[in-house]
């Protein structure tokens, strides 16, 4: 059961006032997760921060398409639309599977 059919389930038990309430406040909490998202550059893997960053990030719903392209601990490959990620992988002599920016883990080398 995802959050969105569990609130359906709940809301026709509340009054109308709470209701409406709850739903901008959870509005407000998701748009405002998402501007700070926005403007707050990903901490290190090491940061204390770490653990916000990833709380903030759930709660506006950075996921997919969505997450950001620098995330902590990861590096991505930066390259033109028109080239190969493999091509420039194999010139740097990494591993393509670890080059992507939502692999989670830091390029590794091919050995």
């Amino acid at each position: 059961m995802d959050w969105t059919s569990l609130f359906q389930t709940i809301l026709p038990y509340l009054p109308a006032k709470y209701a409406g309430d709850i739903v901008s406040i959870i509005t407000f909490l998701i748009a405002s997760a998402a501007l700070a998202l926005r403007f707050w550059k990903p901490p290190a893997s090491t940061s204390k921060l770490l653990p916000l960053f990833q709380i903030v990030s759930a709660v506006a719903q950075a996921k997919g398409w969505n997450t950001s392209a620098y995330q902590p601990g990861a590096k991505a490959i930066m390259v033109p639309v028109g080239s190969s990620r493999v091509d420039d992988a194999a010139k740097l002599g990494l591993d393509m599977a670890s080059t992507h920016p939502k692999a989670g883990e830091v390029p590794r080398r091919v050995e």
